[in-house]
């Protein structure tokens, strides 16, 4: 049974994009692919480790890969958001695998947002200096977590491509923006009402250059 967090990795509720029909526009972006996953939020302090749901229930257990790659990180301590994803042989996340239970082993934290880093909660920080501070946090690729990859620039080419590419969609996420808990109208999601429950985690090129999804390893 699932069970809500209490004591001292007590559950922080997540930052939740806002439903759009078109993306933003302007400079003051940054844009990610949306995967088909879970949303998770991963925790770790010196004494414990555990994952929730966006609900704040527990289940690090279903994650093994994804609770080891945490516990690997270089921190004392660390909070990182994300989604649990599950990739077939093409490489595409596909959420039936990862609903039915039978592919948690093989399940990779695909991280955006880092939260709290040896005890100083980065959540009034802005966005583009919290991930500046996963990426060196996550360093080279390593089993069971990767980094979602972001672009900064026109929305609608991020899009256009993510359709094209038969993902989700897109979240956009205003630059200078800190992180708070509910429902935000600094975080966007534009999904693309032709996608089917997948997307693709690897390079691909587009209008923009190179269009780098999450890449589990």
């Amino acid at each position: 049974m699932l069970q809500r967090a209490t004591g001292t990795m007590a559950f922080i509720e997540p930052c939740l994009p806002s439903p759009a029909k078109t993306p933003p526009a302007g400079p003051n972006w940054l844009h990610e692919i949306e995967h088909d996953g879970f949303r998770i939020l991963a925790r770790r302090d010196a004494t414990a480790m555990q994952v929730y749901s966006r609900n704040g229930h527990t289940f690090g257990h279903r994650f093994p890969l994804i609770v080891a790659a945490v516990i690997a990180l270089p921190a004392r301590s660390c909070l990182l958001d994300g989604e649990a994803i599950v990739s077939d042989a093409s490489g595409l996340a596909v959420f039936d695998l990862l609903r039915s239970w039978r592919h948690d082993h093989a399940a990779v934290l695909c991280a955006f947002d880092l939260l709290e880093l040896d005890g100083e909660d980065l959540r009034r920080a802005p966005i583009e200096q919290r991930k500046q501070a996963l990426a060196t946090l996550v360093g080279a690729p390593r089993p069971g977590i990767a980094i979602n990859k972001h672009f900064v620039g026109d929305g609608g080419i991020v899009y256009r491509q993510a359709c094209r590419l038969g993902c989700e969609g897109i979240v956009s996420k205003r630059l200078g923006s800190a992180y708070r808990s509910g429902r935000s109208k600094h975080w966007v999601k534009v999904k693309n009402p032709a996608a089917p429950a997948l997307c693709y985690p690897f390079s691909q090129s587009d209008e923009m250059g190179r269009m780098i999804c999450c890449r589990p390893v």
